[in-house]
């Protein structure tokens, strides 16, 4: 989604934030963080390579005036004057305690920054940051005693291989908004960032509506395919999905049943579940849509082709192999045994 190749850290400042459920406060820092070269040329891709896989962008909203989302504003005022950015940041912080409306909500360090010279669309721009470390982990340091022999002790820090919850949001913006980034490796409460904290959602384009429909496709396979017709149709139905996204580059709602699925009754089940889901999720399938092939790639990955026996035994299908299942899979019944039976024809193991 963004590369990093020309960005630089101009501003960084560590706060700590409590859980108000537990009677806790916030601490603020008064200075920016002054890095030497080592610290700041590893927190630089510490913060932002999980951007670059980023595949999905959001947007602010508020449901009733977007001017009182608190962190498009705190945003707005940063990019307006820098010299704004401390206080701006303790405003961020402040407003991130107050979405701690469970006992649950970790406390942590949030690192809120500044950054110049990131590339989104081809374009340089400038983003605010803000990364909230939940969790630390344990190293072994070592050091030398008065007798000038040496000890090790266990301390805590910031692991720099996984970022527990970040956003980017981006000086630019597009027709639905400012542009922002998330993510969140530490997803025990959805709400928490991306609703009460950001306020934001996914931005309407062909990511959100190859998510959907694939998100649709998997669900009804997994309630109405894998229920009526066996797991075995269920994985042959996800792999032909799978294959005709890969082959169009933008979805036609009738020609995909008529490609996908053999006969009416199947066609009109999908219709009755994709009525079902879109009033579950309060949502609309689009009917036509470009193909996003990024969250294509993403999505397939949750596509669960395993048919997993009751004998210890399991066979994964391919999900980019369409006729696999239909071809080389046969299921049956053993008279002799009173068990049922799939047959797998192959060439070579490999």
């Amino acid at each position: 989604m963004i590369k990093r190749t020309r960005a630089e850290l101009n501003k960084c400042i560590v706060h700590k934030v409590a859980n108000k459920y537990n009677t806790g406060k916030n601490s603020f820092s008064e200075h920016l963080i002054r890095f030497d070269e080592e610290s700041y040329e590893l927190l630089l891709p510490f913060l932002l390579k999980p951007f670059s896989s980023v595949t999905q962008s959001y947007r602010f909203f508020h449901h009733s005036d977007l001017q009182l989302n608190k962190m498009s504003e705190f945003s707005n005022i940063i990019f307006d004057d820098e010299n704004s950015f401390i206080e701006q940041s303790k405003n961020i912080v402040n407003h991130l305690y107050e979405q701690s409306n469970s006992a649950n909500i970790k406390t942590g360090d949030v690192l809120v920054t500044y950054f110049e010279g990131i590339e989104y669309k081809d374009v340089l721009v400038e983003a605010v940051g803000v990364f909230k470390i939940e969790s630390k982990v344990d190293f072994f340091q070592t050091y030398s005693d008065e007798e000038g022999s040496y000890d090790v002790v266990v301390q805590k820090g910031i692991s720099p291989r996984k970022l527990d919850k970040g956003c980017l949001i981006l000086n630019t913006t597009d027709v639905e908004g400012t542009v922002v980034l998330s993510v969140d490796n530490n997803n025990y409460d959805a709400q928490y960032w991306i609703n009460n904290f950001l306020s934001i959602k996914y931005a309407d384009d062909r990511n959100l509506h190859t998510q959907n429909y694939l998100e649709l496709c998997k669900e009804f396979s997994e309630e109405v395919i894998k229920s009526e017709f066996g797991k075995q149709k269920q994985s042959s139905f996800l792999a032909n999905t799978v294959d005709y996204f890969k082959e169009h580059e933008s979805i036609d709602y009738s020609a995909f049943k008529e490609d996908v699925f053999e006969d009416d009754k199947s066609k009109s089940m999908f219709e009755d579940y994709k009525k079902h889901f879109e009033k579950l999720n309060d949502i609309v399938i689009r009917n036509n849509f470009d193909v996003s092939d990024p969250v294509l790639k993403k999505e397939k990955s949750k596509f669960k082709t395993e048919i997993k026996l009751d004998t210890n035994i399991q066979i994964k299908i391919d999900v980019d192999a369409p006729d696999a299942p239909s071809e080389y899979l046969e299921r049956g019944y053993d008279e002799e045994k009173k068990m049922k039976f799939y047959k797998v024809f192959f060439n070579s193991e490999k």
